[in-house]
């Protein structure tokens, strides 16, 4: 087994597929909401475990940074 081909010995790449990953950000963003339900339920909220609360909200946040960042480059790639 080679590790480096020659350009010659190169096959073409493939076309890149069009995704839209929105939907699977959405999807995330729901898991954390939820984990966050949970964690104020079932965990008391300052028992000692506000980091599993911090944790779900940092989620949720980057979950929604991500999906703005992606619904621009989606819109900007149409």
């Amino acid at each position: 087994m080679r590790l480096w081909l020659k350009d010659s010995e190169r096959k073409p790449d493939p076309a890149p597929v069009k995704t839209d990953d929105r939907l699977a950000i959405v999807v995330g963003l729901a898991a954390w909401v939820v984990a966050l339900v949970v964690v104020l339920v079932v965990a008391e909220p300052f028992s000692g475990n506000a980091i599993l609360g911090w944790t779900c909200i940092v989620g949720i946040a980057l979950g929604i940074a991500g999906f703005f960042y992606t619904a621009a480059r989606h819109r900007k790639a149409d």
